[in-house]
């Protein structure tokens, strides 16, 4: 995603690491600290999809009490294995001298983000890199150039098997991205009246942001910044509900969406601002040449809320069984850390 707008001081969530590099050596163990707390603040309508349908209420999630308590926690799974794999020194291995550092990496992160945020229940999505989605179909030139090293995409496949030994849920499905996933999870426990912490690194999800749902997105080394729908505004001009709109006219290098020809960040917000939306814009006369190429940008860049996620009852953690896994990978100080976890929480 681009820079954004406006750079603001945004509460944070401090996070530091100590670096090793040598075979089985001691976690890179991510130590967050809150900096600043969230006040609450006028809050935007929840964003629509307008090309996809929305999901059907259903069984995804339990029926809420009158007051839940717990958020659900939802994870971009790829976002921060990539960030791990790239952060963390090549020289981590496994037993089986597989790489072990994306794995490492993100454990810890997810471990630390559970005992921040104690959720009711974690859902962690993610990509398939093998299939094309529709984006990829509608859209030839989406994510072009990308290339991932055989060390993470082997990791990456055995994330999921770590977060389900954890007790947690993964959700991961031909055509879909992670994205999805977490749009999904998100707006369905928005539905069921209970409260949604979504962690990643895209910018997309940020037209998830509402009353209900905040998001924990990395700003720079060692920080998470916690978005709500005013930081949404302050950072882009629009409201949570236009960023899919506001991605369409102002583009997306790292997907390869170009945008409306001459229109950057403050244009689209000021676009925006004046119309309301993409289609009020078209409806008025302007780009008339690109109209259905921006329909499909935005189309690109709006998270699909009907991608199917497993049922998400409330959950109780299984640190011994994802310590056995982190000991049967030779990561045994990950498998150290997971032990005293479930030692304290017996």
């Amino acid at each position: 995603m681009a820079t954004a707008v406006q750079a603001i001081p945004t509460p944070v969530i401090s996070l530091q690491s100590n670096v090793v590099s040598r075979t089985n050596a001691p976690s890179h163990e991510p130590i967050f600290r809150v900096e600043d707390s969230l006040a609450s603040k006028a809050m935007a309508a929840r964003p629509r999809t307008r090309d996809r349908p929305r999901a059907a209420a259903g069984p995804a999630s339990d029926p809420a009490p009158a007051r839940v308590r717990k958020p659900l926690l939802i994870v971009d799974g790829d976002s921060f294995a990539h960030r791990a794999y790239h952060a963390l020194p090549k020289s981590i291995r496994r037993a089986d001298g597989g790489g072990g550092g994306a794995i490492l990496g993100f454990a810890n992160f997810l471990l630390r983000l559970y005992q921040n945020e104690r959720p009711r229940a974690v859902l962690v999505g993610w990509d398939t890199l093998d299939v094309p989605t529709y984006r990829h179909e509608a859209f030839a030139a989406y994510q072009g150039g990308r290339q991932f090293d055989a060390e993470l995409i082997d990791q990456l496949a055995l994330l999921p098997g770590f977060v389900t030994a954890c007790g947690f849920a993964n959700a991961k499905a031909p055509g879909y991205e992670a994205d999805d996933f977490v749009a999904a999870a998100a707006v369905g426990e928005e539905r069921r009246g209970g409260t949604a912490i979504v962690a990643s690194g895209d910018r997309d999800t940020f037209q998830l942001a509402s009353e209900s749902t905040t998001i924990l997105h990395p700003v720079r080394a060692g920080e998470v910044a916690r978005i709500g729908p005013a930081e949404v505004r302050e950072r882009y001009g629009v409201d949570p509900a236009q960023v899919a709109d506001f991605i369409a006219l102002r583009g997306d290098p790292s997907d390869r969406l170009p945008g409306a020809k001459g229109v950057g960040p403050k244009g689209a917000a000021a676009l925006l601002r004046r119309y309301g939306s993409l289609e009020n814009a078209l409806a008025a006369g302007r780009f008339p040449a690109q109209a259905e190429a921006l329909r499909l940008y935005r189309r690109i860049a709006t998270m699909d809320v009907a991608a199917p996620i497993p049922p998400l009852h409330d959950q109780t953690p299984t640190w011994a069984a994802a310590s056995a896994l982190a000991r049967e990978w030779g990561l045994n100080q990950l498998a150290d850390r997971l032990g005293q976890l479930a030692r304290s929480s017996s």
